[in-house]
């Protein structure tokens, strides 16, 4: 078998209403909770945000929002260093008013930066769908303090 482009997929079943997993993924002010430190904005069709994450000091992500369909589709690029990729999530309504969300991306050809990347952003998707159900589901911010340890002299 020869791949030729990597993607990366993870999916997580949280135990809210779709429309309040869609609402924690476009709205900063949460998203601050789970997953990034600030935005420059709301996840809008179009807009151009720069996000900063907790695990990552002093950079700027920029982040390109593509399309949005609310409560099912959000998709996005971001360009972390020279690595720029494609981020879709797709969010479905599940069994006793749950939300099931699948994340995708892809981007990167099959060789070691790629191979590198896979492994890295696959643990990343992972931390952050726990991270996000531990946010909507009980409002635990489990990413908080976390990565302090990367800056200590």
């Amino acid at each position: 078998m020869n791949i030729k482009n990597l993607e990366i997929k993870a999916a997580i079943q949280v135990l809210k209403p779709v429309s309040e997993v869609y609402e924690a993924i476009v709205n900063p002010v949460q998203m601050s909770n789970y997953f990034i430190n600030d935005s420059t904005g709301r996840m809008e069709e179009g807009a151009n945000l720069i996000w900063h994450f907790p695990e990552i000091k002093d950079i700027d992500v920029p982040v390109e929002v593509g399309k949005i369909v609310k409560d099912k589709y959000i998709s996005y690029r971001w360009d972390i260093g020279d690595i720029k990729t494609l981020i879709e999530m797709n969010l479905e309504p599940y069994e006793g008013n749950a939300t099931v969300i699948t994340i995708t991306e892809k981007g990167m050809e099959n060789n070691e930066a790629g191979i590198k990347w896979l492994k890295g952003n696959t643990e990343g998707w992972a931390n952050f769908l726990a991270c996000l159900k531990a946010w909507v589901e009980y409002g635990i911010h489990l990413r908080k303090g976390a990565f302090d340890f990367r800056f200590k002299n």
